[in-house]
């Protein structure tokens, strides 16, 4: 018999009933077990599987995504991959710590036969041949609605930087998904607007949370499942048979990876996932986010090891830039300048940007560009004429170097993206036909230059990474992770590095900002409680005494001021949602 335990409140003791399950109680001092069994699913393999456990408040329509069956299938899946995935996790800190005694990363020797083999990947599915303009967002509903009907090819939905990991979060994001590929999504606003979902629409894609992230709130026998095998795991359970009905097929983004090992695991979690499913192997599809800068050195591996399943590769711009002040962070001559100085035409985002299009093309994937998160003024169109611009530049810039497509973050800059991808695509789905960028010649010297000219520590980025920040992680606290602040949809990866370099340059002690001021912990503590009260004018008295700002400043306080880096803020804030 195999039991599965749901775990709730005592203050929340609601029974539930419905067909073909039976119920057996068990009421102990702190909480209450509600064991299901379903005597219709009893076979000799799901005896085999292990206890999966529901921690925290349940509601009635979760259990239309927490089913025992789907329960039992990403308890499976945790059960057979977690080993492998603690190994590599294991494997980042040997590397990190390689790093930090100076030796610095390179192609790997061992797989040249792979960059130098005459492969490609498995050709890419009719729906996704055209990813000119894709949006991204949260698993919120309305969110989802809006995106699918942008006008974009693609929306990404996400689990990961722009959603707080809350249980509602998490399992409302697989019921909005799941209502919105059968059509059965709609959302009505307190004051009466109804949004309801274009019969023509983008085509979803998911990006599933990382391989260093667990989820608390789904425990697999003695510890919490990995959270990007229950995310891909619940989406691909309840939906895959209904994308495919449809004529397309389960898509994922997968993020932050760094090795190609780390493919590997998501290749083989792929095939167990379709062998169990029962649909052909291949059907699953994913791009890759390349943004850390190890995931740089191994493009083609990644590609490789993903090749019957890959999709392509995206320029994940701003964890790009945090991943290289992370590796690099204890080194005195890499101090990077004021974040908003660090720009895709500096040299080593440069680099990182050709590699990938000469990577991509010369193996038949898409390559796609970094994200546009500007958020147009309702108020000032001076700031939107200025934005505009910018957001024009830096697409133009993107096609001019070969990319097949691009991001965006507002329904708002679709039209700008698609006018500058049309232009460059012409008649064609993608750019994988052109040739000039298979003469990018970039090195591990080029990846690595992390030299800006002008580049400088102003009072201003001191002070901006000091408020956005804190304004960022108050926001996922309070459980939004795409936050609109100062017209940027932000999402993890601005407090990120707005922490990272706050970290970096107080714990050097080579670094002033430019007006000849030296940087230390001193400094942060007289400008935090100024710009505290910039962040109380921002959002407003009434907002601000009703959030989460104690505790955000709190962990910020801890993430910049600790002699110890810690490697991911999303894994210190888990504890306080």
């Amino acid at each position: 018999m195999k039991l599965f335990y749901i775990q709730r409140s005592i203050a929340n003791k609601i029974f539930f009933f419905f067909s073909e399950i039976s119920l057996f109680i068990q009421i102990s001092f702190l909480s209450l077990h509600i064991l299901i069994q379903n005597p219709s699913s009893m076979t000799q393999e799901m005896i085999a599987l292990p206890t999966a456990t529901i921690k925290g408040e349940v509601k009635d329509h979760y259990l239309d995504i927490l089913t025992p069956e789907a329960l039992a299938f990403v308890a499976q899946l945790h059960q057979q991959f977690s080993t492998q995935r603690k190994r590599l996790l294991e494997k980042r800190q040997k590397v990190q710590e390689a790093i930090h005694k100076g030796i610095l990363p390179t192609f790997l020797p061992e797989t040249q036969h792979i960059r130098e083999g005459n492969w490609q990947a498995s050709p890419v599915p009719a729906d996704i041949q055209d990813r000119r303009t894709e949006i991204t967002g949260p698993v919120e509903r309305k969110m989802i609605i809006n995106a699918l009907n942008s006008g974009a090819k693609v929306f990404m939905a996400d689990f990961e930087d722009s959603n707080s990991p809350t249980l509602e979060n998490c399992i409302e994001g697989q019921i909005n998904l799941r209502d919105a590929i059968r059509h059965n999504i709609d959302f009505t606003t307190p004051q009466g607007k109804t949004y309801t979902l274009d019969e023509k629409h983008a085509v979803l894609m998911v990006r599933p949370r990382g391989w260093h992230l667990v989820d608390k709130h789904i425990w697999v026998d003695d510890e919490p499942i990995s959270a990007g095998i229950l995310d891909v795991g619940l989406y691909c359970f309840h939906n895959a048979q209904a994308l495919i009905a449809q004529g397309t097929a389960p898509y994922f983004y997968l993020p932050k990876m760094e090795s190609h090992l780390e493919a590997r695991l998501w290749n083989d979690i792929f095939v167990a996932i379709q062998a169990s499913l029962g649909i052909p192997q291949g059907t699953i599809k994913a791009t890759v986010l390349i943004e850390t800068i190890l995931a740089s050195f191994e493009m083609e591996e990644i590609i490789y090891e993903l090749r019957e399943h890959m999709a392509g590769l995206n320029a994940g711009r701003w964890d790009y830039i945090f991943s290289a002040i992370k590796k690099f962070i204890q080194y005195s001559d890499k101090i990077f300048p004021d974040r908003v100085q660090i720009t895709m035409a500096v040299p080593f985002m440069r680099a990182y940007t050709k590699l990938l299009v000469k990577t991509c093309h010369k193996r038949n994937v898409h390559a796609i560009g970094g994200m546009a998160a500007f958020i147009p003024s309702r108020k000032d169109e001076e700031v939107n004429k200025n934005a505009f611009a910018k957001v024009k530049a830096d697409k133009e810039a993107e096609a001019s170097l070969g990319f097949d497509g691009t991001w965006v973050a507002h329904p708002d800059l679709v039209p700008v993206a698609m006018e500058i991808f049309d232009k460059a695509l012409g008649e064609n789905k993608n750019q994988k036909a052109e040739t000039f960028s298979r003469h990018y010649a970039v090195d591990a010297y080029d990846l690595l230059n992390f030299a800006i000219e002008g580049g400088k520590v102003t009072e201003a980025g001191f002070r901006l990474n000091i408020n956005v920040g804190i304004l960022y992680i108050e926001s996922w606290l309070m459980g939004v992770g795409a936050a609109a602040i100062y017209n940027l949809m932000e999402d993890a990866a601005t407090a990120e590095i707005s922490r990272a370099q706050l970290w970096q340059w107080i714990h050097h002690d080579n670094v002033w900002l430019d007006n000849g001021t030296p940087v230390t912990a001193s400094l942060y503590r007289q400008y935090l409680p100024e710009e505290l009260a910039k962040i109380k004018t921002y959002v407003g008295e009434l907002r601000y005494e009703a959030g989460k700002f104690d505790q955000a400043v709190q962990l910020f306080n801890e993430l910049v001021l600790s002699p110890t880096f810690s490697e991911f803020l999303t894994l210190k804030s888990y504890d306080f949602i």
